[in-house]
């Protein structure tokens, strides 16, 4: 039977809101109730005549049905939809029958009814649909996916709602079900649970079955699928081997999907009253569930999950490995000029001959590692401090590691060559209350005045800046330059007054001069 036409004053409201609201065919369609396309085809009409909302305002109904349409003599012959466009259509994502029945009965508003449509487009889905049935061998797969649906727990001390992800895992055969609460869907929590899981069964399955999700795969493909580099890392120390579900192909996968369902209405629906305080009391209540589930008892095999996992997967898992997989998160770093690259707020050293180059770095809780391509250049042990550097003496040039290796015990090593009183006077230099490199850089002076003008000359000018309390690089250059460690030895008096021609002239500014 055709669609019966669209009346009149329907008409003019698409065209006053078009004309005068400045509306979108969408938001038209949504107001009015009609498809989209509809709102395209009267609005096309309209135009091809050239009206506008002044002359469409007071024109009858009747004279403008016979402008937009004519008179309709000839019986018209209602178009068949065409199943096979229908069905490629709904295989892009968000795409409904309804949807198609709207941009249907738009390019052909004298069409079938919904109810004609559905049920032609049904007939022909009985004749075509063909499914394969799918055989589980014992411990070959293990389904896992997240839940659309999710818990929460109530944090005790701010009364906050936190939302928690619903892992599940299962496996083929024997359809024996793990399931827990995760804080998040981020990768080191999809692999921290898929680690729970596998010892939950006791061994691992040979293939893993995931959802393509951001969790797993960095870069999702029907064929062949970027798997995550953390997630891959863990398949290998576990010997499974990743081969993620087709995108928009839950049959690839439907043991998991019948299984999120189960969890959902034996666990979830079974808490839905109940208040957490603490995801850990969340997942204590989970497993208390799980196990229930696990025992129950299924019609179509006449057995348990338990029962079937015990007579079919258990015997064929792959033993566990001996140490547990930690997780690690994989970033790329760029080195900043001073041979240093930021992880989460902490500046780690590689060697100064990487600077500017971006390299990849392995975060795990107690590590980091640096790895330019295949080769590991530097590790470091993790600091949480922000802001900070950790630094390898390695990893700098030969200046500044020279540099870096100025130390006390270093500098009266050295001033112990030249004698007692050039020690003496260096133990002086680094005790003065300023920074230590000011204080290094005074003892190379020293150091170098004893180079260049030998070590009996140095030590007796060490001794007259002792004698004096002149605990500086200053006074003993200007002993040594004036030769003042040649003359005899003078009394203090004396001595008193060159160190005030020396460091006390009244033209000179004293310490005090700017309080």
């Amino acid at each position: 039977m055709p669609a019966e036409r669209l009346s009149m004053r329907k008409t003019k409201e698409i065209l006053r809101l078009k004309w005068v609201e400045q509306r979108r065919h969408r938001h038209i369609a949504r107001a009015l109730e009609i498809g989209v396309g509809t709102v395209s085809e009267v609005v096309r009409r309209a135009g091809e005549h050239q009206l506008d909302w002044g002359s469409v305002e007071p024109m009858a109904e009747a004279k403008l049905e016979a402008l937009l349409y004519g008179e309709a003599t000839k019986k018209v012959v209602t178009p068949l939809p065409d199943p096979l466009a229908l069905y490629q259509e709904l295989k892009r994502p968000g795409v409904t029958l309804a949807l198609l029945y709207e941009e249907y009965l738009g390019q052909h508003p004298a069409g079938y009814s919904y109810s004609q449509f559905c049920r032609m487009f049904a007939r022909w889905r009985r004749r075509q649909k063909v499914v394969m049935h799918q055989e589980h061998r014992a411990g070959e797969k293990m389904f896992t996916d997240f839940s659309g649906k999710k818990p929460h727990w109530v944090d005790p001390k701010t009364g906050e709602l936190h939302e928690a992800e619903l892992f599940v895992a299962v496996l083929g055969a024997s359809n024996y079900t793990y399931v827990e609460a995760t804080e998040s869907q981020r990768v080191e929590h999809w692999i921290a649970a898929h680690v729970r899981a596998w010892e939950f069964f006791g061994g691992v399955a040979s293939l893993t079955v995931p959802d393509q999700l951001k969790s797993g795969v960095t870069q999702a493909c029907a064929y062949e699928p970027v798997i995550q580099r953390t997630y891959e890392e863990c398949a290998q120390h576990y010997g499974t081997l990743i081969v993620p579900a087709r995108p928009r192909r839950p049959r690839d996968k439907a043991k998991v999907e019948v299984a999120v369902q189960i969890a959902q209405r034996w666990i979830l629906a079974r808490l839905r009253h109940l208040t957490f305080f603490s995801l850990a009391e969340l997942n204590e209540a989970i497993r208390y569930l799980l196990a229930d589930l696990n025992r129950r008892r299924m019609r179509r095999y006449d057995a348990s999950r338990r029962e079937l996992f015990e007579r079919l997967d258990q015997p064929h898992l792959k033993a566990l490995p001996e140490r547990r997989f930690e997780c690690a998160v994989w970033l790329k770093a760029r080195v900043n000029i001073n041979y240093h690259l930021e992880v989460q707020q902490h500046f780690y050293s590689v060697p100064y001959q990487l600077v500017h180059q971006q390299l990849e770095v392995r975060v795990s809780a107690g590590t980091v590692e640096v790895f330019n391509g295949t080769k590991r250049v530097a590790a470091h042990k993790r600091s949480l401090e922000r802001n900070r550097y950790t630094t390898k003496t390695e990893h700098m040039p030969r200046s500044h590691r020279a540099h870096a290796e100025w130390t006390p015990e270093r500098m009266l090593s050295w001033a112990h060559k030249f004698g007692p009183y050039t020690t003496q006077l260096v133990e002086r230099v680094l005790a003065r209350p300023e920074h230590p490199e000011q204080a290094y850089n005074a003892c190379l002076g020293l150091l170098r005045l004893g180079k260049e003008y030998g070590a009996e000359r140095l030590e007796t000018a060490a001794t007259r800046a002792i004698a004096l309390k002149a605990y500086s690089y200053r006074y003993v250059a200007n002993v040594l330059k004036n030769n003042l460690d040649r003359l005899p030895p003078r009394t203090p008096i004396a001595d008193q007054a060159q160190l005030q021609l020396l460091t006390g002239h009244e033209n000179v500014r004293g310490e005090n001069y700017y309080r």
